[in-house]
């Protein structure tokens, strides 16, 4: 007996339907357990596109209230978690906060930079656990990015200052002309507050950690961008290739070293012994950029492109894949509705 086509091929019927095989389309037509998974697939894939329409200056709580009437509760609360939490709470100084012309004053000095991406397992438990980095002092954004369309390759580069790879060969399914898109950079600032430490471990019931002398009052700013990126769309106007790239993160600090914060942001966030020693062991040397992975939804494996270390994602329905790389200060990533050879061929074939 022929074996059900997996989910990935049901999204790339909804997404591109000509890249998928005479058969595998013959058999979901005739079989009632596909066509309910194709009912699946079309309802994420118009989920996909509502939460991509995001504007450039968000507001979070009209976000929140539109997903959870679209989606059912669970996948819209991980949503919201992710809106609204660091990406990794123990290394948000150094991933969340994003403004290299105002560190550039004399007392701003770097303590992080991005030369490398690496994966940290976090359950999706404790990710939802995580609180807001306000919590635990200010959080003010500078500069945001400002994602916008543009003309063409030529004008994406001009803005963000970055050259926009080509493709050699589009995968199969992915057919058309890219449209362009640029992004200005981001610039943030947090700042800790004792009283907003004392006041959120007294809400855990929990005491606060001592804060370590000079943290009380200090700053950190980051930056990221500005950035570029081609896009290739469905028939749905859902993204089925994404080539994009930037300027990574730095972090920049008042005069309190960047594993001063660290540590003490790990003793404040609750995340597993596990979790946090993965980043106190990935953030050691201060070039190392935590990704965080729930297992639940994807999973993650070193690779490399074109003689770079790269992180190859994909979700675990095997609809959805990405590679990022570093080089050279710049961030470049393949991501789509694609298989992770896929990705892998189109990040390769990069010219």
């Amino acid at each position: 007996m022929r074996r059900h086509p997996n989910d990935g091929v049901l999204r790339r019927l909804v997404d591109d339907p000509a890249g998928v095989t005479d058969a595998d389309r013959e058999h979901i037509e005739s079989c009632p357990t596909c066509g309910e998974g194709l009912v699946d697939a079309r309802r994420d894939a118009a989920f996909a596109a509502l939460t991509l329409s995001a504007p450039a200056d968000p507001d979070i709580d009209a976000a929140w209230n539109r997903l959870r009437v679209t989606e059912p509760n669970r996948k819209a609360h991980r949503v919201r978690a992710r809106l609204r939490s660091p990406i990794i709470a123990g290394a948000a100084v150094a991933v969340l906060l994003a403004g290299a012309g105002a560190a550039a004053a004399a007392d701003w000095f770097p303590i992080f930079r991005t030369e490398r991406i690496a994966p940290v397992t976090v359950h999706q438990a404790d990710l939802m656990r995580l609180p807001d980095l306000s919590s635990w002092g200010d959080v003010e954004i500078t500069s945001r990015p400002e994602i916008h369309a543009v003309a063409g390759l030529a004008a994406a580069e001009k803005e963000s200052g970055l050259d926009v790879p080509g493709v050699a060969e589009l995968p199969r399914g992915v057919t058309g002309e890219a449209q362009y898109q640029a992004g200005k950079r981001i610039s943030a600032q947090f700042t800790f507050r004792a009283a907003k430490v004392a006041a959120f471990a007294r809400g855990t019931g929990r005491a606060a950690p001592p804060m370590p002398a000079g943290l009380d009052g200090s700053s950190f700013r980051l930056t990221a961008g500005p950035g570029a990126a081609a896009v290739w769309s469905s028939n749905q106007g859902v993204p089925s290739l994404i080539v994009a790239r930037a300027v990574a993160p730095t972090a920049y600090s008042t005069g309190v070293p960047f594993t001063t914060a660290r540590d003490y942001l790990l003793s404040l966030s609750g995340l597993p012994a596990d979790v946090a020693g993965q980043l106190r062991s990935f953030t050691a040397d201060g070039t190392t950029l935590p990704l965080h992975v729930m297992p639940e939804e994807m999973t993650s494996r070193p690779t490399e492109v074109g003689g770079a270390p790269a992180t190859l994602l994909t979700s675990s329905d095997g609809a959805l894949s990405a590679v990022l790389w570093v080089r050279d200060g710049v961030v470049t990533a393949v991501a789509g509705s694609l298989s992770a050879d896929e990705v892998l061929s189109v990040a390769r074939g990069l010219r």
